[in-house]
């Protein structure tokens, strides 16, 4: 079981690393439009603030299941964004 702590780390981590990675695209293509990378930039903040507001949800019952489904979320949600990533032009 992914304790809250180490879970909200991996949230942090993958997600500003997605955002960094999109950082690091607009410095290198910095005569293209930054419309499509900000787009997914906000994206991952809102991933974020959903994936952190549900690790903060006490409500649930089984905790393990609970924290599970997040995880599965965020590497599914983080695939979405890197691909996001890739495609930008």
């Amino acid at each position: 079981m992914a304790n809250k702590r180490d879970l909200k780390k991996d949230i942090n981590f993958v997600l500003g690393d997605i955002i960094e990675a999109v950082y690091v695209w607009e410095l290198a293509n910095a005569e293209k439009p930054t419309k499509e990378s900000e787009a997914v930039i906000d994206e991952a903040i809102h991933t974020f603030d959903e994936l952190i507001t549900r690790v903060n949800d006490r409500s649930a019952e089984d905790k393990n299941a609970h924290f599970k489904a997040i995880s599965n979320d965020l590497e599914s949600k983080g695939r979405s964004l890197i691909e996001k990533i890739n495609k930008l032009k």
